[in-house]
């Protein structure tokens, strides 16, 4: 029973072959040289050259992970990666679309705070200050919470004083 799934598990390993054509290994040696390609890009493109089928010096991908420091599954994902979509995605990262924690401020919550900053001073104060501002906002249940130095980013953006 384990021998059936090692051997499961090589043939779905060795599923996705890199063959590279004359332009991709041109891109990238250059990349492996380049100075100002970042270290994990560089490893990836040497990792694909050094598993080219079309290269004299293939490796298998237990030898590329060695020879790039890198771990052996890294390799396998990079091969079907590289054979499922394409060279350039194969390289670099995926932009992240969304930001791990949304953005507190949107532009409800900024025009709100602008206009508190531009409205009229509390009395028995000559102007608001920063943390007036949050606690205004939140007790205006516009927001839960908001910092004094989120405020200051706001209005600074906008080229706001508060003097």
């Amino acid at each position: 029973m384990v021998k059936y799934y090692q051997e499961m598990i090589i043939l779905k390993r060795q599923k996705y072959s890199v063959k590279l054509t004359d332009d991709e290994r041109k891109e990238l040696e250059k990349i492996k040289r380049s100075k100002t390609a970042k270290d994990l890009t560089k490893k990836h493109a040497k990792a694909l050259l050094l598993l080219d089928e079309n290269s004299d010096k293939k490796l298998t991908p237990e030898q590329t992970a060695n020879k790039v420091n890198l771990h052996r599954e890294n390799i396998y994902a990079l091969r079907k990666q590289f054979v499922l979509e394409g060279m350039e995605r194969a390289l670099h990262r995926k932009k992240r679309e969304t930001p791990p924690i949304p953005a507190k401020v949107t532009g409800d919550v900024e025009a709100h705070i602008i206009a508190v900053a531009c409205s009229e001073v509390p009395e028995g104060r000559q102007h608001w200050t920063l943390q007036m501002i949050a606690d205004k906002i939140v007790l205006d249940g516009v927001v839960d919470s908001i910092s004094d130095e989120t405020v200051l980013r706001t209005l600074k953006k906008r080229n706001i004083s508060l003097t």
